[in-house]
């Protein structure tokens, strides 16, 4: 999983967490080299830091929780598969010619369920980052993520979506490539799948290269994770001209969790750990894993004609709008 062995990376807001913890460190080394018992002082220091984790944590600002969704050491696609699944076998390419691999899918069980799991997947560093295409699928990669869900829906299999991308890759080649037709071509056979749909936010939810693989009868979203229809830094320079008031942005376009779950388009909201997910990815996969369960069980008592009319009902309660008087 996510951030073992790996050196910490910190946030600007953990930064006074990591400070109080060093201090506490050096304290304790200090006392065992003098044979001095310090232990209360150690234990009000250590009472200090966990009142102010908890503080910082249950009061980031949308761009702080931005930050955390896109924290290099949180967990991915691959990471939660491969710790939720008792058996997981990847599947690769869209029979068209392409193997995108910042969209990876296959089949696998879940507590003894067959069941199609598909994500985008970042990298961990550059250099798989680059790879990866920094999770921003191509056209190949939604026609994958389609291939793999008409399989799962002619072998009766529910699907677990993972959404995790800054959006879809908007380079030359994958307009050439028809990137528009392969996301709104996933958006609307969603619709007709028998099978019961799963989605959640592991991380970041960008535009419609998460609406490609996010039709859904149950959406679900991390605590720290974010949904949007156009990042920040994008809104920013489109609105000011100023990608620098990507916080101001944050805020306006309600991203987060609680945001989407007040606006009706979240279904449920996944605990994360204190410090966020990668602080204990463990635990954090044992809680999607749960929900996913929970939910696919309340899913797969519903006959596919109600399932589907649910799911298009769902999505047509979507938005709130006002109409004013013609004149």
């Amino acid at each position: 999983m996510a951030g073992t062995g790996k050196k910490p990376f910190l946030l600007e807001f953990e930064k006074p967490l990591a400070q109080l913890q060093e201090r506490i460190d050096r304290i304790r080394e200090l006392a065992e080299e003098s044979s001095v018992d310090i232990s209360s002082q150690i234990l009000q220091l250590e009472t200090k830091y966990v009142q102010l984790r908890d503080e910082i944590f249950s009061s980031l600002t949308p761009a702080q929780q931005l930050q955390l969704a896109r924290h290099p050491r949180r967990p991915s696609t691959l990471d939660y598969i491969q710790a939720i699944c008792d058996e997981w076998i990847e599947l690769h390419g869209d029979r068209r010619g392409k193997d995108d691999p910042a969209l990876i899918g296959g089949v696998g069980k879940l507590a003894g369920i067959p069941v199609v799991l598909l994500g985008h997947q970042k990298g961990r560093d550059t250099k798989d980052n680059v790879a990866r295409n920094f999770g921003m699928a191509a056209p190949g990669g939604y026609r994958k993520a389609m291939r793999l869900m008409e399989h799962a829906n002619r072998f009766g299999m529910p699907i677990i979506s993972f959404i995790d991308t800054p959006g879809a890759w908007a380079g030359l080649e994958a307009e050439e490539l028809g990137q528009g037709e392969a996301i709104a071509y996933n958006l609307r056979e969603m619709f007709r799948l028998e099978v019961p749909i799963i989605c959640t936010v592991i991380g970041e939810g960008g535009s419609g290269g998460a609406l490609g693989i996010g039709v859904a009868d149950r959406l679900m979203m991390f605590e720290h994770a974010v949904y949007y229809v156009a990042s920040p830094e994008a809104c920013a320079s489109i609105l000011w001209k100023d990608a620098g008031k990507a916080p101001q942005a944050a805020e306006v376009l309600k991203i987060t969790a609680k945001d989407l779950k007040n606006l009706g388009i979240l279904d449920q909201i996944l605990p994360e750990p204190i410090g966020g997910a990668h602080a204990d990815s463990v635990r954090a996969a044992q809680v999607l894993k749960d929900a996913i369960l929970k939910n696919l069980q309340q899913l797969q008592s519903l006959p596919s004609t109600e399932l589907r009319s649910l799911r298009y009902d769902k999505f047509r309660q979507m938005g709130v709008f006002i109409e004013g008087d013609r004149e």
